[in-house]
């Protein structure tokens, strides 16, 4: 083979290093097996270029590559999906660099290197994700740059520095083309991730759904308020709407369940300013967003649904950015049509036989349906039932029956799930709605974290002349809940994040660490308004803020004159750069000696040796010859057998720095003719 078409061992191990990289990020969604394959491919090349082992046979290739096919296969149970591809594309990443014997076959296993980056974006697009993704790209770029050079056998960490200094380079292109270039729709869609372990919201909900929620320290979604921001207790993100209970599970109503006349929300008449307010959800692989009561969209592309939900039109498989109006208190469906009261009334024919005696009990001692609502209330606040994390689970064929008159004891979808019950069993409308309460106002960018464990459940009920109206049965239980927020309510029991000891978010109270908390959580958030968010809309405002009207014309000029004024400077800087490798003192000072006799007209020439040239130059200046030949000598002395004495070298830098021949050339010339 010929040389030149070796891979370096220097190549080789930034290849493996790279090789490693890559695959972290995906680790936690990987099949075992896969990084075992990783492993056994990065010994078997080691061996081979030991000169151990061979490279694998046309047979054994064939097996390997069955082999992944059916790993995955087993694995995910499908071959089609976005995990299954990446993992399958992983693997054929580590089969490949076995193989790796020529540097053509390296070119393709880090260009597909390059694509293996971009794959982590498909999962996260957080910040961090991204940093990390940086480095993956140096090191790829460093395995190539250490391709082409050949003559490095030894790791070199320098190679290094020149990738990076390449990727810098590119970083003003990369700028312009952030900004500028036009950002248009996907032109295909990424299969749902099926097998990602995501939480969030789910779309029914039965009890101790929203309890185990609450032990998770993720973040569902941040929100930047235009204005002051509301109190806490005021804070209830509305997402999902609980109409259709069965078999003790609540869910909502999918389009076909809805005729056609009833999809569309009501007209509300509103007045007043209205909250505005953008959002930033997470990814949660579902349609639904956030917003408080009575939220409309201002971003396009958003849903509105008759009992007035917000939906995005296709699953949110990263961070999604919209922007909201909402008016809390303006009243909703004051005329409730008669499908829709049918529909919030209705419950199972049988079961739960004590708690609709008690609802129709209460709801005739009351008089009305305002006061039929605070007579339950009042029950849950004046009895001794008990919010807590650790509920138990209620086995029962009568739920609701176990949980009113025997556990006392639960979380807020209990509450919510037994207080619209007994709305319905007295014919009164009623829903139970899911979203997230509260959240954390961050002090720095003035921002709301909503976590995972602000998820939370209460209930809407339509009262006559007033519409749907929010009533919230935690609060009767535990008022702290709502107006501090989980942790407080908590605080006693100590079920507070039980399940994650090690979250940044149970230790609050030191103030260094949160102090940190709070600054990354506003450096994300910065990165995901101003870069992951940054759409089409944003675009144009900010290239119609700058240049004024946008045409065809004005835009392709921008385009095309942002990239030469980046280009062309970094053209010109290759084109007169000069030659920039380190130079040693030896050489240094015999390049001096040859400038020195080059303006006596002797010109050392391409590929001539220093002795060759001493002889030329005795010829022409036998005055100087012993000066000559000393000068040689020690240079070559010290270029072969290398600086072991730094006398030596000063010997030699004296000598040349004495050699003046332009000076004393004419002097000699004077002597010798006497």
């Amino acid at each position: 083979m010929n040389v030149l078409q070796q891979v370096p061992r220097n190549a080789l191990m930034w290849i493996i290093i790279s090789l490693f990289a890559l695959v972290a990020p995906h680790i936690g969604r990987l099949p075992i097996w896969v990084l075992a394959v990783y492993v056994i491919a990065v010994v078997w090349r080691l061996q081979v270029h030991r000169g151990r082992w061979s490279f694998p046979g046309r047979w054994v290739k064939v097996a390997m590559t069955t082999s992944g096919f059916v790993g995955i296969y087993a694995s995910y149970g499908t071959l089609v999906g976005l995990e299954p591809t990446v993992a399958l594309l992983l693997t054929a990443f580590a089969l490949k660099f076995i193989e790796l014997s020529q540097r053509k076959d390296a070119y393709v296993l880090l260009f597909l290197g390059y694509f293996i980056c971009i794959t982590e974006f498909l999962f996260s697009q957080d910040l961090l994700i991204t940093l990390y993704s940086v480095i993956n790209v140096l090191l790829v770029t460093t395995a190539l740059v250490a391709l082409h050079q050949p003559g490095l056998d030894q790791f070199n960490r320098g190679t290094m520095r020149l990738a990076g200094v390449m990727l810098l380079q590119a970083v003003p292109l990369m700028v312009v083309l952030f900004f500028v270039f036009p950002r248009f729709g996907p032109l295909w869609t990424v299969p749902i991730k099926s097998h990602a372990a995501k939480t969030g919201m789910s779309d029914f909900m039965k009890p101790g759904d929203v309890a185990s929620l609450s032990q998770s320290d993720e973040v569902a979604f941040r929100v930047k308020f235009d204005g002051e921001i509301p109190e806490k207790s005021a804070l209830y993100w509305r997402g999902l709407v609980f109409s259709r209970l069965e078999q003790d599970v609540w869910s909502g109503l999918g389009y076909y369940d809805v005729p056609l006349e009833e999809q569309r929300p009501d007209e509300v008449a509103i007045s007043g300013q209205p909250l505005r307010y953008s959002v930033i959800m997470e990814s949660t692989q579902q349609n639904w967003l956030y917003g408080l009561r009575y939220a409309r969209a201002r971003s396009p592309g958003v849903m509105h649904s008759s009992d007035f939900r917000m939906m995005s039109p296709a699953p949110l498989e990263s961070e999604y950015l919209y922007r909201v109006e909402s008016w809390t208190d303006v009243p909703v469906d004051l005329d409730l049509s008669d499908w829709r009261r049918k529909t919030e009334t209705k419950l199972p024919p049988q079961g739960n036989n004590r708690t609709r005696e008690l609802a129709l009990e209460l709801r005739e001692s009351a008089g009305s349906d305002e006061a039929f609502v605070e007579q339950v209330l009042e029950k849950f606040n004046s009895e001794d039932y008990v919010y807590t994390l650790q509920p138990g689970r209620l086995t029962g064929s009568n739920p609701i029956d176990d949980f009113l008159f025997q556990a006392r004891r639960g979380f807020c979808e209990h509450y919510a799930s037994a207080f619209v019950f007994m709305m319905r069993a007295a014919d009164v409308p009623a829903r139970v709605v899911a979203g997230y309460q509260g959240g954390e106002i961050n002090p720095l960018n003035k921002t709301v974290i909503v976590h995972q464990f602000d998820a939370h459940a209460w209930a809407e009920v339509w009262l006559e002349n007033r519409g749907w109206v929010r009533v919230d049965p935690t609060s009767a239980v535990s008022p702290l809940r709502i107006e501090m927020g989980l942790e407080e309510a908590m605080a006693s029991e100590g079920s507070f994040l039980a399940a994650a000891p090690l979250s940044p978010l149970r230790y609050r109270s030191i103030p260094l660490l949160n102090q940190l908390r709070l600054r990354y959580d506003a450096l994300t958030y910065r990165w995901q308004s101003w870069v992951v968010g940054f759409d089409s809309e944003q675009q144009f405002d900010l290239l119609h803020t700058l240049f004024g009207e946008i045409s065809t014309r004005v835009f392709a000029t921008l385009l095309l004159g942002s990239w030469a004024l980046v280009l062309v400077p970094v053209a010109i800087s290759l084109f007169f750069k000069r030659d920039t490798y380190p130079v040693s003192p030896l050489d240094k000072y015999y390049r001096l000696f040859c400038d020195r006799m080059a303006e006596l007209g002797l010109i050392r020439g391409p590929g001539e040796t220093p002795g060759h040239f001493a002889q030329r130059a005795v010829e022409a200046l036998p005055g100087f010859a012993d000066e000559l030949r000393r000068i040689t000598g020690l240079y070559n002395d010290l270029a072969y057998a290398g600086v072991k004495d730094k006398d030596e070298l000063a010997q030699f830098t004296r000598a040349v720095s004495r050699f003046r021949p332009d000076r004393r050339r004419g002097l000699l010339e004077e002597d010798t003719t006497l």
